[in-house]
């Protein structure tokens, strides 16, 4: 079996769970990485057991490395996933995918010019349960899907907080593609925000969108970093599908670990088990078997619809048309 060289471009939080998959993974081997800051990339290095690179260029131009993880903030990823496809290296990009539906585009033309493959992080429709949901409901034993739910609930420290674009883009996004993955597509949709303390961040820490979905069934989105939700069975972060004939639930409180993970104050076991779940399947069906993945930039450039027609909701107080 031939060994799938990966190299991240970025070594933040996240790169601790990829990093993790791959040296889990028979048949995979972290090569290196770079990293903005040198000294922490070198420490990544050190922790993963891999090299570090100079530049971007450096290390796309290493033929042991036949993919890349784009691993940076969101504002780069265009610019490093259409530099990957040039340099003929599949990618995986870390969600949300891209700023604009621009860049989206201009990724998806890259991306097919090379022939390569290039799948977003849409972690959630890796796991396990997400999977059997997946299936019962296209079986047809959930019947005809009336209302799809996604709530998230996790208090993040204001200084995190700060530096993320807010609850819209940063979690609506998971929201939209698990949404499409499960529930279809949507025809409209209604969105509202709330910041319970802007002294400390602009941006929205609170935010729900309702969305009717194409075949006339209802979607409910919400996410907040303004609380926990330490009630009984609480809605931490939970998915719920229901349909004529039955229904189904995932939680992150399914699994859980009383130690704090990167923002969150305990170990909700199923979020890095879904990283993990992704990098595997990336480096095992997509690349190794030729698959396609499960996600796609197509999903990403309808997600982004989703997320600015929730912008736009929420500025002009209308209910928006998403002529998908």
């Amino acid at each position: 079996m031939k060994t799938i060289g990966i190299g991240f471009i970025g070594a933040g939080d996240i790169a601790d769970l990829h990093a993790e998959a791959i040296n889990g993974l028979p048949g995979s081997e972290l090569i290196g990485l770079w990293n903005r800051t040198a000294e922490k990339g070198q420490a990544k290095a050190n922790k993963f057991g891999c090299k570090t690179y100079a530049s971007v260029d450096e290390l796309l131009k290493d033929p042991k490395i036949d993919a890349v993880f784009i691993l940076t903030n969101m504002e780069t990823h265009c610019e490093y996933t259409i530099q990957a496809a040039q340099a003929r290296k599949h990618i995986l990009v870390e969600k949300p995918a891209a700023s604009t539906i621009t860049e989206l585009e201009h990724m998806q033309n890259a991306v097919e010019n090379a022939g390569v493959k290039c799948m977003p992080v849409h972690n959630y429709i890796y796991e396990p349960g997400i999977e059997r949901a997946k299936s019962m409901i296209e079986s047809g034993r959930l019947g005809a899907i009336t209302q799809f739910y996604m709530m998230y609930n996790i208090h993040h420290a204001h200084d995190i907080r700060a530096r993320y674009p807010g609850v819209i883009r940063q979690i609506l996004t998971h929201h939209s593609y698990t949404m499409l993955y499960l529930a279809g597509q949507p025809k409209t949709v209604s969105c509202l925000k709330y910041t319970s303390d802007p002294t400390l961040a602009p941006q929205e820490n609170v935010a729900m969108a309702n969305l009717k979905m194409q075949n006339g069934s209802l979607s409910h989105l919400c996410a907040s970093f303004a609380n926990d939700d330490h009630a009984g069975d609480p809605w931490t972060c939970i998915i719920k599908v229901i349909g004529t004939k039955g229904s189904t639930r995932y939680s992150y409180r399914d699994f859980v670990i009383n130690e704090a993970n990167g923002p969150h104050s305990q170990t909700y076991q199923c979020y890095p088990e879904s990283i993990k779940n992704t990098a595997v399947h990336f480096i095992d069906r997509v690349i190794r078997n030729n698959e396609k993945p499960l996600s796609s930039l197509a999903d990403a450039i309808t997600c982004q619809r989703i997320i600015e027609a929730c912008e736009r909701s929420e500025a002009e107080g209308i209910h928006v048309d998403l002529n998908l």
